[in-house]
């Protein structure tokens, strides 16, 4: 670690920390999601949404601690990139599950489960891994799991595209729907390898 002779302000720590606790929230309402009944979605979709309007306002406390602070624990593009990236994931979780509702989507394609089950994971990892900014250590099985993590949901996005063009099983319109249902996902995925990629980036400058 550098040595500092000017006081951090460390309350970004606590901002990260509470919008992965955020996500993780979303993670669990796409497992819900999973065994849910069509008629039951809209509710999900709604606390989905409530979710991304809290880590709308997480994201928004960053910005304005870091617009207010003259001091930060890293640099502040690094935080705004984190915040952004973070945000990003939230965002993605949500139009997944709003896009299942607004596209009447009876049953989900096989294998967006895995998707799904992947993202949950990835949010476990980064609700643990943002406390630990604090102190910069145990950060490094962090970044290593959720980029093989990512690695994985590729090759299950790349076998859903494939099971959806090449089933037979679904129409035209059909297909266009449950694609984008499952490029959003797949989005998520690259966005917590985007805030994986981020924190060590972060960990290296300040060794």
């Amino acid at each position: 670690m550098r040595f500092r002779l000017t006081p951090r302000d460390t309350s970004f720590y606590d901002l990260f920390a509470a919008s992965a606790d955020n996500i993780l929230t979303g993670s669990k309402l796409l497992l819900e999601l999973l065994g849910a009944e069509p008629e039951s979605r809209p509710d999900i979709a709604e606390r989905m949404r409530a979710v991304e309007h809290a880590g709308d306002d997480a994201t928004h406390a960053i910005f304005h601690q870091l617009n207010s602070s003259f001091i930060t624990p890293f640099d502040r593009e690094d935080i705004y990139r984190l915040a952004s990236c973070l945000d990003d994931i939230m965002d993605h979780m949500e139009e997944a599950v709003d896009l299942v509702v607004l596209y009447e989507v009876e049953e989900l394609p096989k294998g967006v489960e895995q998707q799904i089950e992947v993202l949950a994971r990835a949010a476990e990892l980064t609700a643990e891994a943002m406390p630990q900014l604090r102190t910069m250590s145990h950060l490094t099985e962090y970044w290593i799991e959720v980029n093989r993590l990512e690695n994985q949901a590729d090759r299950v996005h790349r076998k859903l595209l494939a099971h959806l063009f090449n089933n037979g099983a679904y129409d035209a319109i059909e297909i266009m729907k449950l694609k984008q249902i499952v490029d959003v996902l797949e989005e998520a995925a690259d966005a917590f390898e985007r805030v994986a990629n981020t924190v060590e980036s972060i960990v290296v400058k300040e060794s």
